[in-house]
């Protein structure tokens, strides 16, 4: 072994390393890695940062911006509305949920399809009296085989199709993947559907009506009475004194004949001012000792309630509310989930100053399906909690957005203009059309399809760039030149002969099969870009040493990065249903080992039989 392939093994073992330990995010870990090569000298130096211009990296930005334009236009919504008419039998809703969003994927995002449908599936399981449990895990299965479909369903299929470019061969088309991937796909939402759901773990509901957060018993009004030390003084100076012992949220700020909803903590507060607060019953008489501030008199308990609806919605519902309604709009409640990418990781409410910044308030915070006790202004939110939330309910869509937040089962669903979704659908069909005949490069005709959508309205211009999932570009561009390295030094062809001695007993199907096994152990536990980028030179030094067409292996490998099923952290579609599912991290072979291998089991014909070797 050389001094070049013992750099390029030893970078790529500890990039391995530091995928797993998930210590660091992936795209930090592949510039490190991406940086190692470089000042070892095995990438050179003009080399560095040409995976930017690599046509993968376009094709999956432009991907995530067609996709917010059809998210924006309504164009699945209107699919999902119908979904809420499929009945309460359980195989029917696993069945039609998976179904949708398989074929959503094949076309936009993956994640972008598991949040639009992650509410419905949520409202379906609490009207149908079950755990979110047996939707959830099927629902994010299905957005990963949906991926196998079409060229861009998923990033290792754009990358797939530049690494048979480089190997000599024109790129993959739009509907190369077609065949292979339906086959993959019916079968496995069909065994999900059948047979699979049942194998789901089944997570107890909390008590009670079945939502995560329970506040109505916390809703109180206090009044600063006269003579009150902080009458004059602002709302920041009497929640920070009780802030080391007590846990409270100002929800509304009653003033004579005036109602201010989520008021500034700069607001001055006057005698005989009533607080609209939320706090368990603690830290309220915390707040009542410490301050002086009284119960407002002749308090009526919190109106009933409807199953569906959060209780903080009827909040001031009375006949004051109702006639001084805050000029501004009306607040709202809503659960949503922290994404991977969101600013919210490894913060906490008060740092970001969320109520001021983002208008924001943090009412509570449940993680792996249990609502957290400690004081909220010290927690560490995480990808995958769950938060109740309240704001305005015209800006709650947009602050969502900005926070990096996927709403849940109190999202509505938009009402959305028919002429947005002609218009979004017939710009995407036209930029699937000049891909598939050939007309245009599958960069370009993304990029113009991206382009289109802009000037058209469908994505406001503030829009654009938060659209793009930066980590995933950063990960694809960096990873692109050290997977090349792999090539140079020989490193993938000393891999490739090791496989071919290992399968010279087999027959090239089992040596396949092989392939695509190693290839989706390794995507269970490092993004599946990743993956891709490293398995593809192995599998062209492999169909090259057996000589055999490149096509077949190029095709395995995108399988199995696609096909990640057995960990919550070898998909962000995984990590995002652990929490609102209550899924544990070794639940999910028991559901994604056997769905493994009947890909496996489908997927090897399917690709012998269209690309023979």
């Amino acid at each position: 072994m050389t001094g070049d392939q013992l750099i390029v093994f030893g970078v790529l073992a500890a990039t391995l390393a530091l995928f797993i330990w998930n210590r660091w995010r992936y795209d930090l870990v592949a510039l490190g890695a991406l940086l190692a090569c470089a000042l070892s000298g095995v990438v050179p130096a003009d080399e560095v940062f040409a995976g930017l211009a690599h046509p993968a990296v376009i094709s999956v930005a432009a991907v995530l911006v067609l996709s917010r334009g059809l998210l924006n236009a309504g164009v699945v919504d209107s699919v999902a509305r119908r979904l809420m008419q499929v009945g309460e039998r359980p195989w029917a809703q696993v069945a039609a949920l998976t179904g949708i969003v398989a074929l959503s994927s094949g076309f936009m995002n993956n994640v972008g399809a598991l949040a639009l449908f992650m509410p419905v599936a949520i409202w379906m399981s609490r009207q149908s009296g079950r755990s979110p449990s047996y939707l959830l895990m099927p629902l994010a299965f299905g957005s990963l085989l949906g991926g196998t479909l079409t060229l861009i369903g998923t990033p290792p299929n754009l990358i797939i199709a530049g690494y048979r470019a480089e190997a000599g061969e024109a790129p993959f088309g739009m509907f190369a993947f077609l065949p292979v991937g339906a086959a993959v796909t019916l079968a496995g939402v069909a065994f999900i559907a059948l047979l699979g759901w049942r194998l789901v773990p089944r997570r107890q509901e909390q008590e009670g009506n079945g939502d995560l957060f329970e506040i109505s018993a916390y809703l109180t009004e206090v009044r600063v009475p006269e003579g009150c030390k902080y009458a004059g003084r602002t709302l920041h100076a009497l929640i920070g004194a009780v802030q080391d012992e007590a846990d409270v949220q100002v929800i509304a700020l009653i003033r004579g004949e005036q109602r201010q909803r989520m008021p500034s903590t700069y607001e001055v507060l006057r005698e005989e001012d009533i607080l609209l607060v939320e706090a368990d019953s603690d830290s309220l008489k915390a707040l009542l000792d410490v301050t002086g501030v009284e119960l407002a008199a002749n308090l009526e308990e919190p109106p009933e309630r409807d199953h569906a609806e959060p209780a903080a919605a009827h909040a001031g519902k009375d006949d004051k509310s109702r006639k001084h309604r805050d000029r501004h709009g009306e607040l709202t409640l809503a659960e949503a989930i922290v994404s991977p990418g969101s600013m919210l990781v490894g913060t906490t409410a008060s740092g970001l100053d969320l109520r001021e910044r983002h208008g924001v308030n943090v009412l509570a915070v449940a993680r792996q399906g249990q609502r957290l006790r400690q004081r909220l202004g010290r927690i560490r939110f995480a990808a995958g909690d769950i938060l109740l939330l309240q704001a305005r309910e015209e800006s709650l869509q947009s602050t969502l957005g900005n926070l990096g937040c996927l709403p849940l089962a109190s999202r509505g669903l938009r009402i959305t203009a028919p002429r947005q979704v002609l218009l979004a659908s017939t710009i995407f069909a036209l930029t699937l059309a000049s891909i598939a005949l050939g007309l245009l490069p599958a960069a370009t005709a993304l990029v113009a399809g991206a382009l289109v959508m802009i000037l058209a309205g469908l994505i406001p211009l503030g829009g654009i760039y938060e659209s793009i999932d930066m980590p995933v570009i950063v990960l694809v561009a960096a990873m692109l030149p050290v997977g090349q390295a792999l090539e140079t030094t020989g490193g993938s062809q000393r891999i490739a002969d090791a496989l071919l001695t290992l399968g010279q007993a087999l027959p090239p199907a089992a040596t396949l099969a092989l392939l695509m096994v190693a290839v989706m152990l390794v995507s269970n536990v490092v993004n599946n870009a990743a993956a891709a980028v490293l398995a593809a030179p192995v599998a062209i030094s492999l169909a090259r040493g057996m000589d055999a067409s490149v096509d077949p292996f190029l095709m395995a490998v995108a399988i199995g990065a696609s096909c990640a099923f057995l960990t919550p952290i070898g998909h962000q579609s995984n990590t995002l249903v652990m929490a609102p599912g209550g899924y544990r991290f070794g639940d999910y072979w028991r559901l994604g080992l056997p769905l493994s291998i009947l890909v496996v089991l489908c997927a090897v014909p399917a690709i012998l039989w269209i690309w023979p070797l």
